[in-house]
């Protein structure tokens, strides 16, 4: 499990285009959020917050990134339709959520499922996890990760 003090592990994903990234050499500050499912209410919600705020991010040097387990091509229609600013990241193998702690067990309606927790990462210039915040409530989230991002100076 990824925490405060550690380094992004060496995991190579694909962006919403296709493109190759990989998280150990991804130079800081960024951010780097985990959510369940593409053009869901809550990821949607998360993604325009983030979104809104891209260039406050922006001017901070901190780009922001997006991480699900769906496909590229489903990442670059969700982009599209709701005009997001975000970079999108597709974990399908599973090997970033699993390596970083984001595959959890969940429960609802009295059934026990694997799934993504909702929680986000933010990386200081050093390549160090700086903060780290689980089982995110959407409300007002991208606001607390900005300020906080501001306060790495």
């Amino acid at each position: 499990m990824t925490d405060v003090n550690d380094t992004l592990p060496d995991v190579t994903v694909l962006d919403s285009e296709g493109a190759a990234l990989n998280l150990a050499a991804l130079k800081g500050p960024f951010v780097l959020y985990f959510y369940p499912k593409a053009d869901t209410p809550g990821c949607t919600n998360e993604a325009k917050d983030f979104t809104a705020l891209a260039s406050e991010f922006a001017a901070l040097g901190c780009p922001v990134y997006g991480m699900s387990k769906d496909k590229p091509a489903k990442l670059a229609k969700f982009a599209a339709k709701y005009g997001l600013n975000v970079r999108l990241l597709s974990d399908e193998a599973s090997d970033a959520t699993e390596k970083m702690g984001a595959w959890v067990e969940k429960s609802m309606y009295g059934k026990s499922y694997m799934g993504i927790d909702r929680s986000t990462y933010l990386v200081g210039k050093d390549g160090k996890v700086k903060q780290v915040w689980r089982k995110v409530k959407v409300k007002d989230h991208a606001a607390e990760v900005l300020a906080a991002a501001k306060a790495l100076g």
